[in-house]
C-alpha cells in the first residue's frame, strides 16, 4: 500500500505527485512576475511548448478548463456556436464555462467512443446564415478522448476536417489535455497534430506528472489577446515559474515514460476481457480502461465502493461505466492488485 492509503489509485492521472527531482526543478527555478511578463521560467515554457506544436506562442495557465474556455473565447463571439462530440469534454466537464463566460452556444454531434468521423461534424456547420440562425463560429477536437476512453483522433479525420472547414473561415480548437498519450502511442509527431487547429490547449498535470498547468498555443496574436482574458477571468499570476519549472521538468523527462502507462494499462484490459465482456479491447489506445459494469448487476458506483474496499481507487463516470486511468504513480505491482480486485468483484456481480 502507498502513503495515499491505496494500493493503487487510478482515479485519474491527475492524482500523480511531483517526483524528487522535479520538486527540486520547482525550488530551484528562476522567477519574476508573470502578469508584466517578466518569469523567464513561464517564458521558456511557453516557447517550448509552442515549438513542439509548431505554433508561434503559448500562454501558461493553471487547468486545461481555462486554456480550454481562453481558446473558446479567442474564437467564438458572444451567441455564437461551437460544435464538439457530445462526449467532449468542455461540453460534459467544463460546467456550462463557455455559456457561463463566453455567451457560446453549442451544438453536439454523436460518436462512438469519442472517435471523430469529420463527415459528421462537418454535417452540422452553419455559415452564411445571417440573422435567422445561429452561426457555427468554432469546431473543437478532443484528443486522446477523455469519456470515450482514451480512444486516439484518427489523423485523415482531422484532415479531412480541416479540408472541408477551408473556405468557411471557421477555425478548429483541441482541446488535447492528453495529447502527449496520442503522440507517444501512435509516434506521429507533436506539430502533425498541433498545426491542423488554430489553437491548442495541453495539459501537464495529467501524465506528465506536473503538480498544476495548461499550456494554450496559438499565433503571437492570438495569445496576446488570451492573455488579457486570462487577466479578466483573475488568472493572472504572478511568480509562477515554481510551477512552470514543474512543467518544463515534465516535458523534458516524463513525456516517453507514457508507453509505460499505456502497456500497463493495456495488460489490466486484456486480464479483465479474459473473464467476460467487461472491457472493449479495440478502444484501449493509451492510459484509460474502461469497464462495463451492466452484465454485473451491479452500478458502476458499487462496482468503484467494492473495488476500493480492495485498496483501488477507480471512478465511476457513468451508471454501468468505470473509468481507470495510468499514470507515473502506478506500477507493475498496482496493476497486478487492480487485476485481482476487479477479477473478484466483477465474478462475484456475475455470480
Amino acid at each position: 500500500m502507498t502513503d495515499t492509503g491505496w494500493v493503487a489509485d487510478l482515479l485519474s492521472d491527475t492524482v500523480t505527485r511531483p517526483t524528487a527531482p522535479m520538486r527540486r526543478a520547482m525550488a530551484e527555478a528562476e522567477v519574476g512576475d508573470d502578469v508584466f511578463g517578466e518569469d523567464p521560467t513561464v517564458r521558456a515554457l511557453e516557447e517550448r511548448v509552442a515549438g513542439l506544436l509548431g505554433h508561434e506562442a503559448g500562454l501558461f495557465a493553471p487547468t486545461g478548463s481555462l486554456t480550454n474556455q481562453l481558446g473558446l473565447r479567442l474564437h467564438v463571439d458572444p451567441g455564437g456556436e461551437m460544435l464538439a462530440d457530445a462526449l467532449a469534454h468542455v461540453v460534459r466537464a467544463e460546467l456550462g464555462a463557455a455559456a457561463v463566460f463566453s455567451g457560446i452556444t453549442s451544438r453536439t454531434w454523436s460518436s462512438t467512443a469519442g472517435r471523430l468521423v469529420a463527415k459528421d461534424a462537418l454535417a452540422m456547420v452553419t455559415t452564411g446564415v445571417g440573422p435567422y440562425q445561429v452561426e457555427t463560429q468554432l469546431v473543437v477536437v478532443e484528443n486522446t478522448h477523455n469519456f470515450g476512453g482514451g480512444t486516439i483522433q484518427p489523423l485523415t479525420e482531422i484532415r479531412a476536417l480541416r479540408d472541408g472547414l477551408a473556405g468557411t473561415g471557421v477555425p478548429m480548437h483541441l482541446d488535447g489535455a492528453r495529447l502527449w498519450n496520442a503522440h507517444v502511442a501512435t509516434g506521429v509527431e507533436l506539430t502533425a497534430y498541433g498545426q491542423l487547429f488554430d489553437t491548442v490547449s495541453v495539459c501537464l498535470s495529467k501524465g506528465l506528472g506536473a503538480p498544476v498547468g495548461s499550456v494554450l498555443v496559438g499565433s503571437a496574436e492570438a495569445m496576446a489577446r488570451a492573455r488579457v482574458w486570462r487577466k479578466r477571468y483573475g488568472a493572472g499570476m504572478r511568480q509562477s515559474g515554481i510551477l512552470a519549472a514543474a512543467g518544463l521538468y515534465a516535458v523534458e523527462h516524463h513525456l516517453e515514460r507514457l508507453a509505460d502507462d499505456h502497456g500497463r494499462a493495456r495488460r489490466f484490459a486484456e486480464a479483465i476481457a479474459e473473464v467476460g465482456p467487461y472491457v472493449t479491447l479495440a478502444d484501449v489506445e493509451t492510459n484509460i480502461v474502461m469497464v462495463d459494469t451492466s452484465g454485473t448487476g451491479r452500478s458502476a458506483a458499487q462496482v468503484a465502493v467494492a473495488v476500493g474496499e480492495r485498496g483501488i481507487r477507480a471512478y465511476p463516470s457513468g451508471k454501468d461505466r468505470v473509468r481507470l486511468v495510468w499514470h507515473l504513480d502506478v506500477d507493475d505491482a498496482g496493476t497486478d492488485a487492480a487485476i485481482a480486485a476487479f477479477r473478484e468483484v466483477l465474478g462475484q456481480g456475475a455470480g
